[in-house]
């Protein structure tokens, strides 16, 4: 039995799940509403303010579907009821990051500046000049749009120029060996 998979997603106060045919999984709640369909080969019910998933019997495939499946609904209630965030930090001397509007705007070093607009319930707070926050309720879109964030200008191991998740540690190199 899968352990993660027998687990029951709890659904908080506020938040509504859906099961229609096809195993299309609706949830609403107060950061939005996500839709995704499941492998039609996993079991999805709700029982009471739980929703439970399980698999139709124990082949490889429907093993390693049972978890993932368990994995994206609870990815979906914890994405409408508090977001995902994630937290980019740059590194570098004119390295910055502003806001105007709802495009974000980066200088990295390079002779043109690079934007994001905010699109799918997707949004970005600038705190300061060399910290960015991508907040959603997708947790796929959020760490998609931070990672193509991270891409234009990746840190580089001897200054640790770059932009870099607040939780990533850059292993860092000595440069010239010296004399």
């Amino acid at each position: 039995m899968s352990r993660i998979g027998r687990i029951a997603v709890t659904v908080p106060a506020g938040v509504e799940v859906s099961i229609a045919e096809g195993n299309v999984v609706t949830a609403k709640g107060p950061k939005g509403t996500l839709v995704q369909t499941m492998h039609p080969a996993m079991i999805i019910r709700k029982e009471g303010a739980t929703v439970v998933v399980e698999r139709p019997s124990d082949e490889k495939e429907h093993k390693s579907l049972h978890g993932l499946t368990r994995t994206l609904v609870n990815n979906m209630v914890v994405g409408v009821s508090t977001g995902y965030k994630k937290q980019l930090d740059i590194v570098g001397v004119g390295y910055r990051a502003a806001k105007q509007g709802t495009t974000l705007q980066l200088s990295l070093g390079y002779s043109h500046g690079i934007s994001f607009e905010e699109k799918d319930g997707i949004t970005f707070e600038v705190p300061n000049a060399n910290t960015i926050i991508v907040h959603g309720a997708d947790k796929q879109k959020v760490g998609q749009i931070a990672a193509q964030i991270r891409e234009k200008r990746p840190p580089e191991p001897y200054l640790g120029k770059g932009v870099k998740y607040t939780d990533e540690v850059i292993r860092r190199k000595s440069g010239k060996a010296g004399k």
